[in-house]
Parts: structure tokens; sequence; C-alpha cells
């Protein structure tokens, strides 16, 4: 019947209209940018670095691996290891930038970070009058705390400080272990050692 499909699509308006009035899972229209709407648990973005304490560059997590900078598929992330006076490498990254205007927001890079350095960020609001400079993000840019991190997402930076948590308490127990194990071995080679002339005599 001709117009049927017309019909239909104002019979799903007008449900959606009127369940505005009494649902509130029913999105209305707000007045951004004085009101905003909120933003869901799962909504992902462009990614951003997460730093430990109060120095967003000494404190972040990255160590230049290169990995994400590898497995990204538009290859918008660009990392420079940063090195000493003698070459050596120090773990941690002297340029991180990211090209937000290439960058396709599929999250790989948070997926094969084994570091829990990077994650997908919340932010929206992104325009810019310089589509280059303004859409290349340095590591000062993308730099975030650990509490903005659980403040975005609690949930999932719980279960990575628990972890965290737990493999620097392993990490603590294995040196303690191994610094035991020395211990006695230098007491056992004493000991030894004062033995010897004791027995020659």
């Amino acid at each position: 019947m001709p117009g049927i499909g017309l019909l239909k699509g104002m019979a799903v308006t007008a449900t959606n209209m009127i369940q505005s009035y009494y649902r509130k899972d029913r999105m209305t229209t707000v007045q951004y940018p004085e009101e905003r709407a909120p933003i869901s648990p799962n909504f992902r973005n462009f990614p951003f670095l997460v730093y430990d304490g109060s120095d967003a560059m000494a404190g972040l997590r990255c160590t230049a691996c290169l990995i994400c900078e590898n497995e990204c598929p538009p290859k918008c992330i660009y990392i420079v290891l940063e090195r000493d006076e003698n070459g050596k490498s120090l773990k941690r990254p002297k340029v991180f930038d990211i090209d937000v205007s290439v960058c396709m927001n599929c999250g790989i890079c948070v997926e094969v970070c084994p570091f829990d350095s990077i994650y997908m960020d919340g932010e929206y609001e992104l325009s810019t009058p310089d589509r280059f400079d303004g859409l290349l993000f340095n590591k000062q840019r993308l730099a975030r705390s650990t509490d903005y991190h659980a403040q975005l997402r609690p949930l999932e930076a719980s279960e990575v400080a628990t972890r965290r948590e737990a493999e620097a308490d392993k990490k603590l127990a294995a040196q303690a272990a191994k610094a035991a194990k020395a211990n006695l071995d230098k007491q056992a080679k004493e000991q030894a050692a004062a033995e010897l002339p004791a027995a020659a005599e």
C-alpha cells in the first residue's frame, strides 16, 4: 500500500516524542554548550597517555617500546625514544605524537600496550582553527593523570590499579628473595673461608 512507509516513520517519531516527556532514557534536546548530555561509559574517542604521581612528564608509564606505533593501522602515532649522552635508552619517549586527523579510534593501541600507559579518552570538543598543528597532539597534550582515568572509567581504572599493585608486590617479593639468597651465599662463602685455615692447622 502506497504511503505505508511514511506512516510507519511518523509513528516512530511520534512515539519517541511522546515518550521523551515521561521516560528519562529518552534523550531530549539540551542547550549545548550551557548544558551537556552525559557521556556513556562505553564512549571512546582519541587516545591519551596515563602518568603516575604529580609530574606529567616524569611519571609517564610509556616506555617508548614502539608497539603501539607499529600496530597502529593508519600509522598516526609517532614515537622517538629518549637516550642519554652515551646513547643508552632511558625507556621513555622523547617525542610521542598522535595525529588525531588520521586516527580512526580503533583502540588497537590500547589493546597491545603491555604497560597500561594508553587509553581511549572521552573528550569530544576538539575543534580547532588549524587543521594541521591543531590536530597533532604531543605528549604534553596527551598526558592525563591516574585520577582523570579513574574519574573517566572507574571500573577499568580500578582493575588496572589492582593488577599493577599485585605485579609490584610480586616484583618486590622476588627482589627480596634474591637479596636473601645472595646474603645466604655470602655467609656460606665466608664460613667456608673461615674453616679453611682451621682445617690446614
